[in-house]
């Protein structure tokens, strides 16, 4: 009979788990958090050392009942939850709450999942670590009062509904500062000069201006580049220096969590809580069949690239085979943390390299072998040779003008066999194979002179990626953070994605404008990347967390109360812009509604001239379309904008009340029935397919409001083998085909759906 109880985060974990150990262990899931600060109030105790009031989540309370009373048959109980500060909140959490069962509790940590790591972490049982929960507990309670102070403040300042957060409004600032050096920017005209070029000896190649006069110079304009190209074709053109050398390219270490981030999406175009969520699924364990359930990588939220001696004696075992022993470097390779990494964790790698992904590729769904084979690669790659190359360096001169030409030929790929990023391919003139036997003092042939005008380029709006880059060169979040701190972003309405690419709204300007100006001292990111250094300390012990917490709130509450009274009132005013109204020719002001951004009269009521802010298709340059005739009654329509955005609307209102949706005609239907009962517990529904006020279609239980259980994917009745929830939703796309898809967002399980029958 099981007598140890062991709870894991996650149904997939507990399966894996599972399976590595004997009968006497009970395996549970906590399906993360099951403790946290109520929703409907501060939940610090601002009089008490800035206590946090812990109450059990809502969702979970039949969780933690089914845990009681498991922890009331065990004889010991092991808590396993994730390697970092939050997990280990979590087992302190458990902790508490299992305390009434007054049964031994045991704290275990392992870095894969791994019949071996397991059996090691069993070995060295140990308490929960109180600095690493203190250091979390002051993280989330900085994180509460902050939102909780903030947001109402922009309530009253702006509009209700809006939300504010320690870091959440450090990245959104990057954002807008981005955007701001972008407007300002004055692009500057420029020109490039090559001169196509034959030796003695083919093939041609081309050399490029780089200096005049011996210094580093490039024309400015047409005239510049007109009086090179004259000297160029006048001659002569001499050869002043050959250099050649042998060069060396250093593999790079394994992925920590950033750049596995940034990684994956410039190669795979994954976004960053996806590619987590991926991440997840082959940390906690994949059917392998034959092998059983195995975790396929080490824990994925790391800033280390140490990695245990054992996985580097088995990749260079693997490279000896594959690619033979001059693959190998005679050392192994070691690479160097930053000095701000924790080093809690090993970089991310495979857990068992001898898995190739050829070898899993089976059971892994296409997402998961990209990502898979992609950590593979990269860390199988960090222990071989260097790329060597024989470098040629060509310097032409013509006149006062120096154009010069690297040319790069491959001597030995070394780690390039297996890794390669598209910044390790030659590009433009160096990319040319150069010709043999060429020397100093050597006459050229000039074939032609291609001049090319150029202009410089703002810098670039953030992606997923390099915003990821960003926030880990500044210091700010945590790996377990970034994931969290893009979707913050990404779910507001303070930015828009515009090809993959973050632009702040006016609102979002307007928000960090006035957090900026009347928080400076917290909405900044130096202060965020101390923050995290305070936050370190604790965990090391070296610093206590509720004299942190004081320390902050102190100067908060003060900054906090200026603000009330010197931040600068908009709602109801707007704000100013340099537009005059067309009807009375009164300044115009962008006010932020209930259903967005847009222009009025600062002449109100006299004039009551609106207009709609551009809607973000129309900004990134997409064609408008032109407006429809009604179906009601063949009138032209007018577009409005309602709550749930824009329509066309008959200019006939209200005689005619004929509407459309943009781009696509206004459909309605009656709800259609699916056959599938509701999966709410108690509810003897059934769930009917419904079109949303912006023609989507949806599904939901028929009887609502009695019940408001709904779903996108048509609801499938196969229950999710993953968390246990009594349906699945048919998920159906070009790229990924027919899938199978929990709706259950905390769970998010994917699987190849059966083919429809004569579709075959």
């Amino acid at each position: 009979m099981a007598s140890k109880l062991l709870i894991v985060e996650s149904p997939a974990k507990a399966r894996t788990i599972g399976k590595f150990l004997g009968k006497e262990f009970v395996v549970k899931a906590s399906v993360g958090h099951v403790r946290d600060l109520p929703k409907s109030k501060l939940g610090v105790d601002e009089a008490n050392g800035y206590l946090p009031e812990y109450e059990i989540l809502p969702d979970k309370a039949k969780i933690v009942q089914e845990l009681k009373r498991a922890a009331k048959n065990a004889e010991e109980i092991y808590l396993a939850a994730d390697p970092d500060r939050e997990g280990e909140a979590i087992c302190w959490h458990l902790a508490e709450i299992l305390e009434s069962a007054h049964k031994p509790i045991h704290r275990v940590e392992f870095h894969e999942i791994t019949r071996r790591a397991i059996r090691d972490a069993f070995e060295h049982p140990r308490a929960v670590d109180m600095t690493r929960v203190n250091a979390q507990q002051a993280r989330r309670v900085i994180d509460r009062l902050v939102g909780y102070r903030l947001s109402p403040l922009l309530w009253d300042k702006v509009k209700r509904g809006l939300s504010a957060g320690r870091v959440q409004s450090v990245a959104l600032k990057m954002i807008c500062d981005r955007e701001a050096e972008i407007e300002a920017f004055e692009p500057e005209e420029y020109w490039l000069v090559d001169a196509r070029v034959s030796a003695r000896t083919p093939p041609p190649f081309v050399v490029r201006l780089a200096k005049k006069n011996g210094r580093k110079w490039r024309p400015g304009k047409a005239e510049e580049a007109k009086a090179v190209e004259a000297a160029l074709r006048e001659g002569p053109l001499t050869v002043a220096k050959v250099s050649r050398r042998t060069g060396t390219q250093r593999p790079r270490s394994p992925f920590i969590t950033s750049h596995l981030q940034q990684a994956a999406a410039r190669r795979l175009r994954l976004p960053v809580r996806r590619t987590m969520r991926l991440a997840q699924r082959l940390y906690e364990g994949i059917d392998l069949g034959d092998r059983g359930r195995l975790g396929l990588i080490t824990y994925m939220r790391t800033d280390s690239v140490r990695v245990a001696s054992e996985a580097v004696a088995a990749a260079r075992d693997l490279i000896a085979r594959k690619w033979g022993p001059g693959a190998l470097p005679a050392k192994p390779n070691v690479f160097k943390n930053r000095s701000s990494a924790q080093d809690a964790h090993e970089a991310i790698r495979p857990t068992n390299v001898e898995l190739t992904p050829d070898e899993v590729a089976a059971f892994l769904k296409p997402d998961e072998l990209r990502l898979y084979r992609m950590i593979w690669e990269r860390f199988v790659s960090s222990q071989m040779r260097p790329a060597t190359f024989d470098v040629t360096q060509i310097e032409v001169t013509a006149g006062p003008y120096t154009l010069a030409v690297t040319g790069k030929v491959m001597r030995d790929p070394g780690f390039l066999k297996v890794w390669r990023e598209n910044s390790d391919a030659p590009s433009g003139p160096e990319a040319a194979k150069l010709p043999d036997g060429i020397e100093s003092g050597q006459e050229l042939t000039l074939e032609d002179v291609i001049l090319e005008q150029k202009q410089t380029q703002p810098p670039p709006r953030f992606t997923e990626g390099t915003l990821v880059k960003a926030l880990e060169e500044n210091g700010i979040g945590r790996p377990s953070t970034y994931a969290t701190i893009i979707a913050t972003i990404s779910g507001r309405d303070y930015v828009v994605k515009q090809k993959g690419t973050f632009r702040p709204t006016e609102l979002g300007k307007l928000v960090t404008r006035l957090l900026t100006g009347s928080f400076a001292r917290i909405i900044n990111e130096s202060y965020t990347a101390s923050l995290e250094e305070d936050l370190d300390r604790v965990a090391g012990g070296e610093e206590n967390w509720q004299e942190l917490v004081r320390s902050f709130a102190v100067g908060f509450e003060a900054e906090l109360e200026r603000a009330k009274v010197e931040m600068e009132q908009v709602k109801g005013k707007g704000v100013a812009t340099s537009e005059t109204c067309p009807k009375c020719a009164a300044p115009l002001v962008i006010k932020f509604g209930r259903y967005g951004e847009f222009l009025a009269c600062t002449n109100y009521p006299t004039c009551t001239y609106t207009r709609d802010l551009e809607d973000e298709a129309e900004k990134a340059g997409d064609a408008e379309e032109e407006a429809p005739t009604c179906p009601e009654c063949e009138a032209p329509m007018v577009k409005k904008r309602s709550r749930f955005g824009p329509f066309w609307a008959c200019s006939r209102y209200p005689e005619c009340k004929g509407t459309r949706r943009i781009g696509k005609a206004q459909t309605s239907a009656p709800p259609k029935p699916t056959g599938v009962p509701c999966p709410r517990e108690g509810c003897d529904g059934e769930i009917v397919a419904r079109i949303s006020r912006r023609g989507r279609t949806f599904y939901g239980c028929n009887r609502y409001p009695k019940c408001d259980f709904v779903m996108w994917d048509h609801p499938v009745q196969t229950p999710c083998p993953e968390c246990g929830f009594p349906i699945m939703g048919l998920h159906v796309t070009k790229r990924r085909g027919r899938e199978l898809i929990c709706p259950v967002k905390s769970c998010g399980h994917r699987e190849p759906a059966p083919e429809e029958p004569g579709t075959a």
